[in-house]
């Protein structure tokens, strides 16, 4: 046995088991972006599609593998003369070429056909704007009488929240590049492209939470561009729209929230709106991000305790032990325990105190001052706003009254 020979076989069992392990990877149960776990009707008409297309597909790589490790093996080199050249079997050619033909039109066929049933949006009864942007997704609900009934706008970004059991059209578009809006257990993919309305049909068959993200490469935030879909039964959706259109309550007089708002209306509101809030003087406060910001629009904290994540879902509200509960929630318990909203028991003041101490900082967003003067003074994204542990102290009371 030669050198190379031992050398190649010293490293084919480390090579072998390291293969094995990266398959194996894609096998874990309960995966939150498992495409073969569908959790909806479009969901389930790609898995129908994909399963027989894997298979199928599956047994080609082992015919051909077969194949070629035979060849390689049975007429490797042993020093012999170079065999006569030929062109081959003219039968074997044509059949070499009629077979991947038929297996190409066996696969695209039904293909074409999930393709078109996809597509289909006549059937959906609720409708929701999604607009994505440098690095998060905006939600704006219209007014409708789908989703149970909607009478004034809602608007939101994170969590998309949806009636379990019913199809949702989502009218998809950006701000500023391409994205693409992705819930694997629910539906396949739709690029978010300026200018354009892209339509996707969306329907969860159970309450509960369903993870997505974002899988256009948009900028230098992409990997922390999330997004989630909650489904709720009727009475929860209801209830969520109920509490989202609610009144405005201002923190009472004198408190550590109260003075959490008056700082919000400094150094937040002109960008971030809460809606119902007012000024010193009496009248609405109304964000104006359009001056300050590149791309003119930033995520409405309005009842920001409501949702379970932040900063375009990149990071959650809630501590892991209070998250792990909430997505382990039966179904049937689902909605109402996420209309309780993050208790202050269950707020992770960790990771909202680092944000608002440096967001750029876990979050990178070219918000850096010396960039002003290419994005022609507007920032890209939240900058350092430079506050006091004390005023940190108090824009987390505030936040954790808005739910």
């Amino acid at each position: 046995m030669t050198t190379n020979q031992t050398r190649h076989r010293r490293w084919a069992l480390p090579l072998a088991g390291f293969g094995a392990l990266v398959v194996l990877s894609g096998c874990a149960k309960d995966a939150p972006q498992d495409t073969w776990q569908p959790a909806g009707d479009n969901a389930r008409k790609i898995d129908n599609l994909q399963q027989p297309v894997f298979m199928i597909a599956g047994l080609v790589l082992v015919i051909v593998a077969a194949v070629v490790g035979y060849c390689v093996f049975k007429f490797r080199d042993k020093g012999q003369a170079i065999p006569q050249q030929s062109h081959g079997k003219p039968a074997l050619e044509i059949a070499l070429t009629i077979i991947p033909a038929l297996i190409l039109v066996g696969i695209g066929i039904p293909t074409v056909n999930t393709l078109f049933k996809l597509a289909k949006t006549s059937d959906t009864q609720c409708v929701v704007n999604v607009t994505g942007q440098q690095w998060w997704w905006e939600y704006d609900y219209p007014v409708q009488d789908g989703c149970g009934g909607i009478s004034a706008p809602i608007v939101t970004s994170g969590q998309l929240v949806i009636p379990a059991g019913q199809k949702v059209l989502l009218r998809i578009s950006s701000r500023d590049v391409i994205h693409s809006y992705w819930i694997p257990k629910l539906n396949g993919k739709r690029d978010a492209v300026p200018g354009r309305v892209q339509t996707l049909r969306l329907q969860a068959d159970q309450p509960g939470i369903y993870a997505g993200q974002c899988t256009e490469f948009c900028g230098l935030s992409h990997a922390y561009m999330r997004m989630e879909a909650v489904s709720l039964d009727a009475a929860g959706f209801k209830s969520w729209v109920e509490n989202q259109l609610a009144p405005y309550e201002a923190p009472a007089a004198g408190s550590t929230a109260s003075q959490g708002e008056a700082l919000f209306v400094s150094q937040c509101s002109r960008c971030h709106q809460v809606n119902g809030i007012l000024g010193a003087d009496g009248t609405p406060v109304i964000s104006r991000p359009d001056k300050y910001v590149y791309s003119g629009a930033v995520p409405n904290l309005t009842n920001l305790m409501t949702r379970t994540t932040f900063a375009g879902a990149a990071y959650d509200l809630m501590t892991q032990d209070c998250k792990t509960a909430l997505w382990n929630t039966p179904s049937a318990q689902f909605s109402a325990k996420y209309l309780e909203g993050v208790s202050p028991e269950c707020l992770d003041t960790v990771q909202l105190r680092q944000w608002l101490r440096n967001a750029p900082a876990k979050k990178p967003m070219y918000a850096d001052p010396a960039k002003l003067v290419e994005t022609g003074g507007k920032y890209r994204g939240m900058p350092n706003l430079g506050l006091t542990e004390d005023q940190i102290d108090k824009l987390i009371s505030y936040l954790t009254e808005r739910k």
